[in-house]
């Protein structure tokens, strides 16, 4: 492993799609390999990876959480991919040809973050307008502010928004 001290790396995540989903996690894992510091900010759709497919409780939810909870993906592998999906189409090929080259999934992809150390946050806001509560998200994950996302990403040396 090369030696990085001090070096950070902030990924916004945005997305809910597959395909930026799987460069992020790729670049996260890359970056813990070299020592680089990875802290990835989870907000609106992007809060997609970070759902635990085990814990979506409907209690204490609006009719409108409730039905927006049942319209997006319950579990990583789930999501779509941005382009060329064509109602799955496009994701079981691209799936296949990554299985066909022996390339983790995404699911194998965020568990290495993980346990790789990659601190793993979400929006606050975020959370609160689509109707996600703390448990419905995996344990690793801490709800911050967006403030508290930005005063952390004015201290890195690489910043994405994905």
């Amino acid at each position: 492993m090369s030696k990085n001290p001090n070096k950070k790396m902030s990924i916004l995540m945005f997305s809910g799609d597959y395909d930026k989903a799987l460069a992020a996690l790729i670049l996260a894992n890359s970056a813990r390999e070299i020592n680089i510091d990875v802290t990835m900010f989870f907000a609106f759709w992007g809060l997609m990876l970070i759902r635990d497919p085990n814990s979506i409780p409907e209690e204490e939810k609006t009719a409108s959480e409730k039905m927006f909870a049942n319209m997006t993906p319950k579990h990583i592998e789930d999501l779509p991919l941005s382009k060329m999906n064509f109602a799955g189409i496009g994701k079981k090929m691209l799936v296949g040809m990554m299985e066909e080259n022996d390339t983790p999934n995404l699911t194998a992809f965020l568990n290495g973050a993980l346990k790789k150390g990659v601190n793993m946050k979400a929006c606050k806001l975020s959370c609160e307008v689509m109707g996600f509560g703390e448990a419905e998200l995996l344990k690793e994950i801490n709800i911050v502010t967006a403030e508290e996302y930005l005063i952390d990403a004015l201290e890195t040396d690489i910043q994405l928004f994905i």
